[in-house]
């Protein structure tokens, strides 16, 4: 059975920035399809570094990749902690799949906001994203569910 990391706002936690959530229904319908081949392990990367909900909106910053928040403090400690976490759980669970909530300063995989706050989008991932990459973790966004989707069917990643 294939272990994959999700971010947990997708799921409807209250876990984002404002307190709210990114419930996503095409998330949850994969999932529902996914039953008998993936097991699901949500994880909130900014709350597990030590950043409270609700929080001041944070973006990646140029050029020294470093996360500051709308009340200009350097949030860069939490956010790779947060990183650190979910890479512990990744393993935990030996997930070789993450599918992670786009354009956010941890979890955006296809592009993140630019650091100007003026919902910009730029090339890069946020920390997250990155580190799970870097181990080897297969990353998608939400948007990828199709071809996540199409790639399990084949039988590719099992």
């Amino acid at each position: 059975m294939l272990q994959i990391l999700i971010s947990a706002c997708l799921i409807g936690e209250n876990c984002k920035w404002d307190g709210s959530n990114n419930r996503n229904q095409d998330v949850l319908n994969f999932m529902k399809k996914m039953e008998g081949k993936a097991k699901f392990h949500p994880v909130c990367p900014e709350q597990a570094g030590g950043l409270p909900t609700p929080r001041a909106a944070s973006e990646i910053h140029m050029p020294d990749e470093a996360v500051m928040n709308t009340e200009g403090e350097d949030v860069t400690a939490e956010f790779l902690l947060g990183a650190d976490f979910a890479l512990r759980e990744a393993k935990k669970y030996d997930c070789t799949i993450a599918i992670l909530k786009e354009r956010s300063p941890s979890c955006g995989s296809n592009g993140i906001y630019d650091g100007t706050f003026s919902h910009k989008l730029r090339e890069g991932m946020g920390k997250t994203a990155a580190l799970l990459a870097g181990y080897g973790l297969k990353v998608y966004g939400e948007s990828r569910l199709k071809e996540l989707e199409a790639v399990i069917n084949s039988g590719e990643l099992t």
